[in-house]
């Protein structure tokens, strides 16, 4: 069995990090392939560094652009390496252009595609993110699905039972593997002279916030009425899509809010564990935060992770300033003892383990 990894985002490095351990250690034969579809230093080689993970075979130094310029583009250089190294299994993992490119590949090339994070729906086909997840899924042969929900989902779209295996999420077995690690590491928390959950940390960089004026105008006033209430620091390490967007839009950000540079993983993940709460428009945190017991706030109409709202972490609050203030004063309160919804921390083994039978 010869694996292909392919993957170009920070949280797909994440996610996938578990996945590159468990094929080292047993030896399997595997390669990754790394689009670089949001290229940045500190959002992305950065991770490798830090996870202690092996150089890609392939870097396809993709960058950011139009959706259908830039997926045209991975889909020819995938294509060709894929003729090239002929994998026998493809993983992919999220809801990426990367995705959306590799699966297609795949899908034309009758190789067998492995999709991590299956089943996940948002409802809204207005995100991209919807569209690359549905057509990932369709394509795919292994759907390797986080949750019972995930899994109802695809069934819902007539996909067979026998292709889907409910697994668990890669991130559950990240955190469990880098926490400690970044505890050893980070001095973020004194860098920052900020004592532990006393704080807020706040990340946004959906499209549908951050290239809408209106919204990213309200989600900074409520972030800023957020401080304001709470008379602690508000930490935001920006998303470069974001900082373009703020000055494209001459968005004034109140001064109390303090704005830091993109960070690396292991510095957030300690950041994540000892805040008082967090305010997101990112998938990902919302499990991440749901999984440390720290309670979430989320910047959207919609989530695909129904399960952390279920389990009582995590609320929708949209951009309006008003609810941002109110839900983030009542999450703040909550008791944060929940079950964790995303599985026990041996979904990469399990994920091996069914693509080798």
């Amino acid at each position: 069995m010869k694996i292909a990894l392919v993957l170009g985002t920070r949280p797909e490095i994440i996610k996938m990090s578990p996945i590159i351990r468990f094929l080292e250690k047993n030896k399997n034969e595997y390669f990754i392939i790394h689009t670089n579809q949001h290229y940045s230093k500190n959002l992305d080689e950065v991770f490798f560094k830090e996870l202690e993970l092996p150089k890609v075979k392939y870097n396809l130094n993709v960058g950011s652009g139009l959706h259908g310029e830039q997926t045209a583009r991975m889909m020819v250089r995938i294509e060709e390496i894929f003729l090239k190294e002929k994998p026998n299994k493809i993983l992919v993992q999220g809801d990426t252009n990367t995705v959306l490119s590799a699966s297609i590949v795949a899908s034309k090339l009758k190789i067998d595609l492995g999709h991590i994070e299956a089943g996940l729906r948002s409802g809204d086909k207005n995100m991209p993110e919807e569209i690359n997840r549905i057509v990932a899924d369709h394509c795919s042969t292994y759907l390797f699905t986080p949750t019972e929900n995930s899994s109802k989902n695809l069934l819902n779209e007539n996909i067979k039972q026998k292709n889907i295996y409910m697994v668990g999420n890669t991130i559950v077995d990240a955190i469990q593997q880098n926490l400690k690690i970044a505890q050893k590491k980070s001095d973020i928390i004194k860098k920052l002279n900020l004592q532990e959950k006393n704080y807020i940390l706040v990340t946004t960089h959906r499209a549908e916030n951050v290239d809408n004026k209106n919204r990213l105008k309200r989600i900074f006033k409520g972030l800023g009425m957020l401080q304001k209430k709470f008379s602690i620091p508000v930490i935001i390490p920006l998303h470069p899509r974001t900082l373009s967007r703020i000055k494209e839009f001459k968005i004034s950000i109140p001064k109390t809010l303090k704005i830091i540079e993109p960070l690396g993983y292991m510095d957030f993940l300690v950041l994540e564990s000892k805040t008082r709460l967090i305010a997101t428009d990112s998938g990902g945190i919302q499990e991440e935060a749901c999984i440390l017991h720290v309670p979430c706030i989320t910047m959207r109409d919609t989530t695909e992770r129904p399960e952390t709202i279920a389990v009582g972490g995590n609320v929708l609050v949209g951009w309006d300033e008003d609810k941002i203030l109110k839900y983030g004063i009542k999450m703040s309160k909550i008791d944060k003892v929940w079950p964790n919804p995303f599985g026990n921390g041996n979904s990469s083994e399990l994920i091996i383990e069914n693509l080798s039978k």
